[in-house]
């Protein structure tokens, strides 16, 4: 395809089509929560962008280089940046077997699923849409998001995981398996993080949790339970501000 059809059909197909207002549930318009790569919270709604899969907040992808990067937690970080506080508008198009509304999604004119995909944080989910391979196809060539290095597809990481072929858990997958009570609920003061332990989970597991590693030392604060609890801010400077 001519490079400049190529464009002007990505374009197009990222943005917001002409619908009427009745087609979007009250419900599922407003100001969004970004729980990881493909899905986001709204009024309560925990809705999946339709189309399109994204690295498990947990997961680790290789660069060109082959060093591992936290390929997950940064798909999650870039829907959040694009996103900001603008109103998300989304039209149901399914729901899936966890309950959760499927959807397209859009914030300023652009449909986020799309977005995702184009800029290399997601790929195109075929089992369930085609209409993201073009994004995808432009992600890839441009070596975008996780297209720079190696990764598993998600939904391949997903299924080895479930059938027990990854005998020799990962760093992350052992934080996971330890902080099965914690969740990644915003945290809005150190003093409601009880441990390192607990941080560290955190900082492999949840969008935000980057904010407790500011020199990228996959290290998060140092700091002690007593003194997350006795000073309620990070007792050292080495990762900066705490979640907010």
């Amino acid at each position: 395809m001519n490079p400049t059809l190529a464009a002007i059909t990505l374009i197009l197909a990222c943005a917001l089509p002409v619908r009427s207002s009745e087609m979007v549930s009250p419900d599922l318009q407003g100001v969004a929560s970004v729980i990881d790569g493909d899905t986001i919270e709204i009024h309560g709604s925990r809705i999946r962008l339709n189309g399109i899969d994204a690295p498990e907040s947990g997961k680790l992808c290789q660069d060109a280089r082959g060093k591992a990067w936290r390929c997950g937690q940064q798909a999650s970080l870039a829907l959040a940046d694009r996103i900001g506080r603008q109103v998300v508008s989304c039209q149901q198009t399914d729901t899936d077997r966890y309950g959760r509304v499927v959807a397209d999604c859009f914030a300023g004119g652009d449909s986020l699923n799309c977005w995702m995909v184009r800029e290399g944080w997601a790929v195109a989910y075929r089992k369930y849409s085609t209409a993201f391979i073009t994004a995808e196809d432009h992600a890839r060539t441009g070596q975008r998001g996780i297209w720079q290095g190696h990764f598993d597809m998600p939904w391949d990481w997903r299924a080895e995981r479930r059938s027990g072929q990854d005998t020799a858990p990962t760093m992350s997958r052992l934080y996971e398996l330890a902080g099965q009570s914690w969740s990644c609920s915003p945290r809005r003061t150190c003093s409601q993080i009880g441990s390192c332990n607990e941080a560290r989970w955190y900082l492999q597991n949840c969008p935000w949790g980057g904010k407790l590693d500011r020199d990228n030392d996959d290290i998060p604060a140092r700091a002690s339970a007593e003194s997350f609890r006795r000073s309620g801010k990070l007792a050292s400077g080495r990762a900066g501000r705490g979640p907010s």
